[in-house]
């Protein structure tokens, strides 16, 4: 095998990073694709049967990263959107934790501090340690849709002064891990289209590129995937695991016979009347059944004394999507106490029951005795082949023991053979959608039928699902029934670069020609049904006298306080409609003094009083709604309005909720809940100090706020205000000192003055240029840098930020004020002081623009358009032609480097920039320079 490091201790890395224990060795494809990865060989795609490690794909990258292989130095990992309780943030956790304890694999990665990781749950949600650094290894685990959003320039909840930096460290050098890539073909058409046309996106040297690796366990044929070798066959873990025994029996219910309760009904036989220590998942198509068939069960456990039953222990959980990031830790834990999980080593001492929708089938390695499931073709969407194919993946995934599964079909619907005989162009869309539905159900009958026959049963095993995809390469017949069964690719845009450029022209607020990005991510999906975002708060920016907050006030309170991951709950947009709309029946329907269960909250929700601002996915006001907007009036036209009204507002958006709305237990949307559910902004440590990157605090005008030197304050809003406009309480938004999305943030810290901050930046920069292998563009990143901020030395920048008079100084403690500042950008004042300096003016002419543009651009701006008020060096005409020249650079190099590149070379004096802020606030720990 191919070994870039002579670190004598390399040869065990692989085993370790697996974490295997004592006689267990590397499943044959994965030390294949270990020997490819250290070669820079990639494969386009990864088949491997469910169960056989595919998450060890980031073990992989990191063992070859550390051997000396020319690999992306980032590796995104992305699931599905359904994923509640992923395995791969497990992974990475884990693989932090390793390379902590091995030093040498740590040398050899290059890393000063910890392995950056950013996930979905726990403590390194969404934390952004991968921005720190374009020259270090990373993990980042993310969604389609938040993986995808950055990569186009948009970045969901990402403000767009960032949205570049994100794009960049996504777009170059960056390995993307597509798990179930099967679930999102037209996502996998986007990223195959940008990592096999370099040329076309404008890639070029020294920019490196970006790269794809598709992972699904369908069977799907690609064309160069690494597949189970023939020694994979013969080794007794993937032997024992192919051909675990599964026993699948298939019954169509009767008409009248409840899907809930037949589900219910066979997972009690299957624990012996709940007297048998068993896990068992039951797989629903509906959320409405799953709750339901956990009702039934919860019943029978209690007994029944008029007919002699006694009642029985068992243990019955709900699995399904719309759960809030916060409590997706906890119910991590709690699947893992029940025995679910495939790692642990728990196994329950009575039955244990999963009620699961299809948030169960992606993301976490779930594993049961037994399963029962249903075949429905109604629902959000039909069980198709590769939903039952992950489903059957969370039974017996060791092959320990001996599994039964239970196939519950639906009963045809009633008008189908009235819909069959029709002409395909006679029928209605919803009679077309309703045949296609059944269509592929039917489809997924009959391929599951074609399964062998083991005693009168269906062998479900892996390996003969494996053996089922081979068979249908040369049996048209099955073929025509596994590609009915499968779903459809959905229709989607094409990517372009005339795209890909509007989208990031993310200086400009509009843009006509930039379109949301949903489609390119996911296709048209008719019956997708649009999501929203739900985050309680308890502070928001309400205010009492001197009249309400405007729009700029309120998106700079967001802007400052912005929804974090951890704080989501994402659901379908008609459930959020729905649940706000009970909500506020429920509330009207209380005495005041009870509409909260918390004496923390001072004062009732009133009507007329704002309880929630919606806000788009890029972070501007949809609108600000009353108590009095969620209820609907008596008139059923006018309801109907209301209602469709309101499901628009919210479709594709985020809903901060006043929090004491409530309506949150468990981590799901629930409207009998009246309790005041915790919030991110309260102050107390939310997933560990610092977590969310902000805080919020109340106090009074005479009160004074004590300094923190973990925290430094960001924005005030008033939110009492006296009948002459004096402020007498304020909202306090502190930011995490570590953390920096604009120019405020950064710069209201530990005093430092103008010299020092550029001269670190600059030996920043030279280091990043270093650690990247971009010697022949050192001198122009350490140029940039030593220049990026002198627009600071002018008197009003000064001011503004409150300096001491023995400046200029690139710090200060603040407070900022803003009305002193009036919109001056010291990025353009720092242009001029770059075009005289003979440093700069030594560069090549194409150099010499790169780093004016970097200068120009390293707050996020210039992309194209920078503003130029509060400039006071230059007459208005002069500043219209440095502003047009400013954008013309920046059309001039996009074009040179492309979309990607040119944000990528931007990334690398931002960073920089950042590295020395961070060291300026660690001097006083020892752990910055000087």
């Amino acid at each position: 095998m191919t070994n870039g490091n002579n670190d004598p201790n390399a040869g065990r890395w692989l085993e370790e990073a697996l974490g295997l224990r004592a006689g267990e060795t590397p499943f044959p494809w994965q030390e294949q694709l270990l020997k490819r990865l250290c070669q820079g060989d990639i494969p386009p795609a990864l088949d491997i049967p469910t169960g056989l490690g595919k998450t060890a794909v980031m073990a992989i990258w990191l063992v070859a990263r550390a051997r000396g292989a020319t690999l992306p130095r980032r590796i995104a990992y992305v699931v599905d959107r359904r994923a509640v309780v992923d395995q791969a943030t497990a992974e990475a956790e884990r693989l932090r934790q390793w390379v902590e304890a091995c030093q040498d694999v740590k040398r050899a990665l290059g890393l000063t501090r910890g392995l950056p990781i950013s996930t979905l749950r726990g403590q390194h949600v969404d934390n952004r340690e991968w921005l720190d650094d374009p020259a270090a290894p990373a993990i980042v685990v993310g969604t389609v849709d938040m993986i995808g959003s950055r990569l186009l320039f948009e970045g969901y909840g990402v403000s767009r002064k960032m949205r570049p930096y994100h794009a960049a460290l996504l777009g170059a050098d960056t390995l993307v891990v597509l798990d179930e890539a099967h679930l999102v073909p037209p996502f996998e058409r986007l990223l195959d289209a940008i990592a096999r046309n370099p040329n076309v996106f404008g890639w070029t040297e020294p920019v490196p590129p970006f790269r794809l690796l598709s992972l699904s366990a369908t069977g799907r044929k690609v064309k160069g995937a690494l597949e189970l070798t023939p020694a994979d066959l013969k080794h007794p873990v993937v032997q024992k695991r192919l051909s675990a025994p599964k026993r699948l029996r298939v019954r169509t219910l009767d008409g009248d016979v409840k899907l809930a309760e037949a589900l219910a009904d066979e997972a009690w036989k299957l624990t012996d009347n709940g007297r048998k220590p068993t896990r068992c998942i039951v797989f629903c198509n509906k959320r409405e059944d799953a709750q339901r068939a956990l009702q039934i069960i919860e019943k029978r456990r209690k007994g029944d004394t008029k007919a002699g039953i006694s009642p029985v222990e068992v243990c019955s959980e709900l699995f399904v999507g719309g759960r809030r990031v916060y409590e997706r830790e906890e119910a991590a834990r709690r699947l893992g106490k029940l025995g679910f999980l495939a790692r642990t080593s728990e196994r329950p001492q009575l039955p244990v029951f999963l009620f699961a929708t299809s948030a169960a089938e992606v993301g976490v390695d779930l594993d049961a005795d037994h399963i029962v499931c249903d075949l429905a073709w109604s629902g959000p969407a039909p069980v198709a082949w590769e939903r039952m194919v992950q489903r059957l993946g969370r039974v017996n995934r060791r092959g320990d023991g001996h599994a039964s599964v239970i196939v519950l079909v639906e009963p045809e619907p009633k008008n189908i053979d009235d819909l069959l005989k029709k002409a395909p162009g006679d029928r209605s869309r919803k009679e077309a959608a309703a045949v296609e539905r059944f269509e592929r159900t039917t489809a997924v009958r009959k391929a599951l039928e074609r399964l062998p026959l083991v005693d009168g049963t269906h062998d479900a095993s892996p390996g003969a699902l494996r053996t089922l995809k081979q068979h249908a390469e040369v049996d048209p017949g099955l073929k025509i029934i596994l590609d009915a069964a499968t779903t459809s690719e959905p229709l989607r845009p094409a990517l372009s670069r005339p795209l890909v450029e509007a989208w990031s022209l993310t200086s400009l607020e509009n843009h006509t020609g930039r379109p949301a990005g949903v489609p390119w991510l996911r296709g048209w999906i008719e019956d997708d049904p649009p999501q929203s975002a739900v985050v309680w708060r308890r502070f928001l920016p309400v205010r009492t006298g001197g009249g309400g907050a405007s729009r700029k006030e309120i998106e700079g309170f967001f802007e400052a306080a912005p929804p974090h991951t951890s704080e989501l709950l994402e659901t379908e947009t008609f459930r959020a409609v729905g649940w706000l709309m009970d909500r506020a029946i429920a509330l009207r329907s209380m005495p005041r003094e009870s509409h909260v269960d918390d004496a923390a909250a001072t004062q009732a929700l009133r009507f007329g009083e704002a309880v929630a601002f919606v806000l788009a996915r890029d972070g501007t006001l949809r609108t600000v709604l009353r108590l009095d907007d969620l209820v609907l009036p008596a008139d059923k036209n006018a309801a109907k309005e209301r209602r469709d009204n309101l499901h628009g507002v919210l479709a594709e958006a985020t809903v901060v909720v006043d929090a004491r709305i409530g309506g949150l237990k468990d981590g799901l949307l629930d409207a009998s809940e009246g309790a005041l559910p915790r919030t991110a902004d309260h102050g107390d440590a939310w997933l560990g100090e610092g977590t969310v990157r902000f805080r919020v605090r109340s106090v009074g005008a005479s009160e004074s706020v004590a300094s923190d030197p973990m925290w430094r304050e960001r924005l005030r809003f008033p939110t009492e205000v006296s009948e002459d406009g004096e402020a007498r309480r304020w909202l306090v938004i502190e930011k995490w000192r570590h953390h920096a999305a604009t120019e405020e943030d950064r710069s209201a810290a530990r005093p430092q003055l103008l010299d020092e901050h550029e001269s670190w930046a600059e030996e920043r920069a030279r280091a990043v240029a270093k650690a990247l292998g971009l010697d022949q563009h050192a001198d122009m990143l350490g140029i940039a840098a030593r220049l990026h901020d002198e627009g600071k030395r002018a008197t009003r920048w000064q001011r503004a930020f409150n300096a001491p008079p023995d400046g200029p100084y690139a710090k200060t403690r603040g407070p900022i004020n803003y009305s002193l500042l009036g919109g001056y950008r010291h990025e353009l004042g720092s242009l001029a002081y770059a075009e005289r300096d003979p440093r700069l003016l030594a560069l090549s002419e194409e150099q010499r623009d790169l780093a004016l543009h970097l200068i120009a651009a390293h707050h996020g701006f210039a992309r194209p358009v920078i503003g130029t008020r509060g400039y006071d060096d230059a007459p208005p005409s002069m500043l219209t032609e440095r502003a047009t020249e400013i954008a013309q650079r920046f059309a001039r190099l996009q074009a040179r480097w492309g979309p990607w590149g040119l944000a990528w070379w931007e990334a690398l004096l931002r960073a920089a920039d950042q590295q020395a802020s961070r060291d300026n606030d660690e001097r006083d720990s020892g752990g910055g320079q000087g």
